[in-house]
């Protein structure tokens, strides 16, 4: 008898993660996946619709291969600068000649754990055409002869969330860098440089290999947090003082429009269509599992 009350110890004490997991996680899931194949507004009743909804993202008017390009094209051009810049802080840290290297990690990492709302609504303020810090800067040294309309143009919109997104990710890139640093023994840098290689060539030969799986992290962990963008976009477009021009979703000519607000807004927004907006958010599921197999499939590609 003993015995078969220890056997049952275990998930008695796992028993309230797995309810919690059933109610607030598997349950949902489900549920969101049936209504992905429905037509609803959340107050009527439910109307089956079979792969409708999934057949309307294939449509120009979902927005939802818009917003993927866009998301992908944040993803391209930040995500590198990102690993670029982080190491290149990472191995200044890491080196014998700086000092206080605790202070200058806390300053690198301080973007990362701002929330995003701030991040929105503090670049929001940087770049707002008329009182901007950035416009009255450059208007001060002469450099443009009017405020340029930063969040109402689409080049120049990217290019402000390309900055935003840098600003904020690359301490991240950092601390796990100086982590792969750190594990790198240092009798094999010893001996490089004994047998008279260049800096160059150390980085080139010795650091870079070795920090790969480091660097096939990040690269997952980045496409999967840059496919999940919607705060920071969402508030830099509709923050305070936006005109009605630029407050549309996605900012102007929706060149700025993430996966993620393309399902918030279609669900959440004025159409409320739970069911669109549930086939949308499976959408960037598949899109999301397929660059995590790809990234994995090279990682262990390397190992072998």
């Amino acid at each position: 008898m003993d015995a078969i009350k220890r056997k049952w110890v275990p998930y008695f004490f796992l028993s309230p993660y797995v309810l919690f997991y059933l109610v607030f996680g598997l349950i949902p899931i489900l549920f969101s996946l049936y209504v992905s194949f429905t037509s609803w507004d959340g107050i009527r009743s439910k109307t089956f619709v079979g792969l409708d909804n999934y057949r309307f993202l294939f449509n120009p008017d979902s927005y939802f291969f818009k917003s993927v390009g866009n998301t992908l094209l944040f993803v391209v051009i930040t995500l590198p600068l990102q690993l670029l810049f982080g190491l290149l802080i990472a191995s200044l840290l890491y080196s014998r000649w700086v000092k206080w290297k605790s202070f200058f990690q806390l300053i690198n990492f301080l973007p990362y754990i701002v929330t995003p709302v701030a991040v929105g609504l503090i670049f929001n303020l940087l770049f707002d055409w008329q009182a901007g810090f950035v416009n009255k800067l450059l208007l001060h040294f002469g450099l443009i002869q009017e405020g340029i309309y930063w969040l109402g143009t689409p080049g120049y919109a990217r290019m402000v969330i390309v900055v935003m997104l840098f600003w904020k990710g690359f301490g991240y890139t950092m601390i796990f860098y100086l982590a792969g640093l750190a594990n790198i023994p240092k009798d094999l840098l010893e001996a490089a440089q004994v047998d008279g290689a260049t800096g160059w060539r150390v980085l080139r030969s010795i650091t870079l290999p070795l920090l790969k799986p480091v660097t096939v992290f990040l690269v997952i962990t980045g496409i999967i947090g840059g496919f999940q963008l919607l705060e920071e976009p969402m508030l830099l477009l509709g923050g305070a003082g936006m005109g009605s021009s630029v407050a549309i979703i996605g900012g102007p000519d929706r060149c700025c429009l993430t996966t993620v607000w393309n399902m918030y807004d279609t669900a959440f927004g004025s159409t409320t269509r739970y069911g669109l907006g549930a086939a949308i958010a499976y959408g960037l599921c598949v899109v999301i599992a397929v660059f995590s197999l790809i990234g994995t499939r090279f990682y262990k590609g390397e190992q072998e």
